[in-house]
């Protein structure tokens, strides 16, 4: 495969990771642990940790996708998402989900904060990124299949470690 065509098929991929801006509330972070989630004993709570910032600057925007690798990081097909003020070393978030299933979360750290996923000129992240199940990420983005994760009723921490 000529190099210009694989360059192209990974910027597109990555151009999919810009999907993850979008319009939400801020949240409130608690550096220390994850905050607890209100609701009651039964529900499906997502408590998640995203490690490994570079800076406390700007936001880190999580979002929380259904079992359908049709709809991750597509345009419309969130199920959930959250915008936490960056806080070093780990930010943290709790999601209160419809039901137990699988889900899939993408995470990436706005640090400039312009609900934008920002890349370099030639398509590659210029902000950190990471997934559930903390895939490798060297050559594009990683398969449905390899971030999916079970939730039960009750907490299910998922902790994440951002790539730069």
């Amino acid at each position: 495969m000529d190099a210009r065509l694989q360059r192209g098929r990974l910027s597109r991929r990555f151009c999919a990771l810009l999907l993850l801006a979008g319009t939400a509330g801020l949240a409130v972070a608690n550096p220390a642990a994850t905050p607890a989630c209100d609701g009651s004993a039964g529900q499906v709570r997502l408590q998640v940790r995203v490690a490994g910032l570079q800076t406390a600057k700007g936001n880190i925007t999580i979002t929380v996708y259904p079992d359908d690798a049709s709809r991750f990081l597509a345009k419309g097909g969130k199920l959930a998402r959250q915008r936490i003020a960056a806080v070093q070393a780990v930010t943290s978030a709790c999601f209160v989900m419809p039901a137990a299933g699988v889900y899939a979360i993408a995470v990436y750290h706005d640090a400039n904060d312009d609900h934008d996923f920002n890349r370099s000129f030639v398509g590659m992240p210029a902000e950190g990124f990471g997934f559930s199940r903390n895939p490798k990420t060297a050559l594009g983005l990683p398969r449905f299949s390899e971030v999916r994760f079970a939730a039960q009723p009750g907490d299910n921490l998922l902790e994440i470690q951002l790539s730069y």
